[in-house]
């Protein structure tokens, strides 16, 4: 073979073989376009995304002229060269213009090519060909790795690729300079010494990361709670919301003192549908009284049926709610919803006021249905987050969708009560849970509203993204590659098309905003240096609740984030608890809207 021939292992150097014998001039002309290139594919990888799709059609068209003019025995190279030919071709005219298409395109790509260097092996056991084995097991790896992570696949084909253009063209660039005045036998003789030891130790590495990046992604993979028979619908549904159609022992942790159970019940979904909701409710094992029942309604853990809090063992746990230990000491009871659609099918109402407070509010119905389940007559709604935003409308809703239930208060704990400001918050300041609030948003409003377009509210480059996350709860580890996704395109360009406080979806956010009335005192609880729900949003928010005439308690935290405002050295946990106390004792309620 001569040594002007590319080998199959140039697959990936096809460029460079190409213009190997051009001019300096159109060398350091193509790398610095290439250098241009590399650098934009990098610093903005979804803007860039016509241009990839174009760049990975034109390089993969590259790489298959290569191999088809490599004179080699066999007909292998020439299925893997018009394999990169055509499907390079099919990239850059067609499937590199649709995002949708373009990662399982080159997933597909990378598979085949690293099968057919697998199978080359068979009939040609030279060391070439045992180092061209060794990149097409990495290419398998990497392909199989993109049809599991599609949104971070994008992200990664778009930065490896412009690393790569970056590191060829300064390569390029330095060759047609620097290079060209060292003595053509010197370079001869220092590249033929370094070169095989150098590709052996590439082809090592390249399989030894490729290996450990499918392990790590098989492992994200695995654990994801799965919704078992308990949540399927039975045949015969009541029509009636509030009524329990099922329930069972609940096998996870509880605070000490309390026994728990699933329980399986009839609610009215966003648009006015009858549905099914699951939840947990734990009752004092010392049941002497009936229990009050404080109804907590969870924050943000996914939009996805499998983010049920009920299928994991910490459905109510001191980690996520607030002064649980004093549920058994005072002799209290607690359910908490998963909300429509998390556990049950159907569709998951997040940041949509009327299904979320539905749901809360016919948990409390249910829970007092459960055989040998002794329950006072009293309810209080607590709610954190997004659950804040749920205990308001549950509050706002008691008295007109459920008047049988005596609901004598509402605490809503940094709540995202304005979901159109916190859209804008989101919106003007990207970060690395962008994509993780827009995804979450945005699905959850196209479900439920059919002036809502998910495709047209998305910029087409972010469509993967939003997809892939909406189907991610935050308690697995994969949503830490949406938050690194995230992260990486954060600076490059709005995942909406437009601002969330215009069209529909704007005005849908502004519909979700509660107003009252309330016909119990409410409490609100927030930490100042709230990162997630910016506390701001609540001092702006308070003066609505003043003026609606509800009986208001704020508390402010000095120094609590979002979380750690919900913590056992938190004394949120101690006032939530007095304020409760005074509600169930029927006490009159303290206001202070100054």
């Amino acid at each position: 073979m001569s040594p002007s021939q590319p080998t199959a292992r140039q697959r990936w150097r096809a460029v460079p073989w190409l213009v190997a014998g051009a001019p300096r001039w159109v060398r350091v002309l193509v790398g610095v376009a290439l250098l241009g290139l590399g650098l934009f594919l990098v610093a903005r990888p979804l803007t860039a995304l016509g241009a990839l799709g174009l760049y990975v059609g034109l390089s993969a068209m590259a790489s298959g002229v290569a191999d088809l003019l490599e004179r080699g025995p066999g007909r292998w190279s020439w299925v893997g060269g018009v394999l990169w030919l055509v499907g390079g071709l099919l990239v850059a005219v067609w499937l590199g213009r649709d995002v949708d298409l373009l990662v399982p395109a080159v997933a597909v790509l990378l598979v085949v090519s690293g099968v057919l260097d697998l199978v080359a092996l068979v009939r040609d056991r030279s060391a070439d060909r045992v180092l061209g084995a060794l990149f097409g097991l990495a290419q398998v790896a990497w392909g199989v790795m993109a049809l599991w992570w599609p949104d971070v696949a994008l992200v990664v084909i778009a930065i490896l690729f412009g690393a790569r253009t970056v590191v060829f063209a300064v390569g390029l660039l330095w060759r047609a300079t620097v290079r060209e005045s060292v003595r053509p036998a010197a370079r001869s003789d220092e590249g033929g010494r370094r070169l095989p030891g150098l590709r052996w130790a590439a082809g090592v590495l390249v399989v030894l990361v490729s290996g450990g990046a499918l392990w790590v992604s098989h492992q994200f993979r695995a654990g994801v709670p799965v919704a078992d028979s308990f949540y399927d619908a039975p045949t015969e549904v009541p029509a009636e919301p509030g009524r329990l159609v099922r329930w069972d022992a609940y096998s996870g942790d509880l605070p000490e003192g309390l026994r728990g159970y699933r329980i399986l019940y009839t609610t009215t979904a966003s648009d006015g549908t009858d549905a099914l909701a699951s939840g947990v409710l734990a009752v004092p094992v010392a049941d002497d009284e009936p229990a009050p029942l404080v109804a907590w309604a969870h924050g943000t853990v996914g939009v996805a049926r499998g983010c049920a809090p009920s299928l994991r063992r910490d459905a109510i746990s001191s980690d996520s709610i607030p002064a649980t230990d004093a549920l058994a000491e005072r002799g209290w009871a607690m359910v908490a919803t998963d909300y429509t659609g998390m556990g049950t099918q159907g569709r998951f109402p997040y940041l949509v006021g009327t299904g979320e407070g539905h749901s809360v509010l016919d948990s409390a119905r249910a829970a007092r249905q459960v055989p040998g389940v002794r329950l006072a007559d009293e309810t209080v709604v607590w709610g954190h987050s997004q659950g804040g935003h749920a205990a308001l409308w549950a509050g706002q809703l008691a008295s007109s969708y459920a008047p049988d239930l005596d609901v004598v208060g509402t605490a809503a704990l940094s709540p995202a009560a304005d979901p159109l400001a916190l859209a804008q918050v989101v919106h003007d300041n990207p970060g690395a849970g962008t994509a993780l609030a827009v995804s979450f948003v945005a699905t959850a409003y196209a479900q439920t509203y059919p002036d809502i377009d998910l495709d047209e509210v998305v910029a087409p480059s972010a469509r993967t993204i939003v997809r892939e996350a909406a189907t991610r709860c935050t308690s697995e580890a994969s949503t830490l590659l949406t938050v690194l996704t995230g992260l990486a395109v954060a600076r490059d360009q709005p995942i909406l098309r437009s601002a969330p406080t215009t069209g529909a979806i704007g005005e849908r956010l502004r519909e979700n905003v509660p107003t009252g009335p309330w016909s119990a005192p409410l409490f609100v609880g927030h930490g100042t240096d709230d990162g997630v729900v910016p506390y701001r949003l609540t001092q702006e928010y308070l003066p609505a609740l003043c003026a609606s005439g509800a009986d208001v308690e704020p508390h402010a935290y000095e120094g609590r984030s979002h979380l750690d405002v919900l913590g056992a050295d938190s004394p949120l946990g101690a006032d939530l608890v007095a304020w409760t106390s005074a509600r169930l004792a029927r006490e009159p309620a303290t206001t202070n809207c100054s």
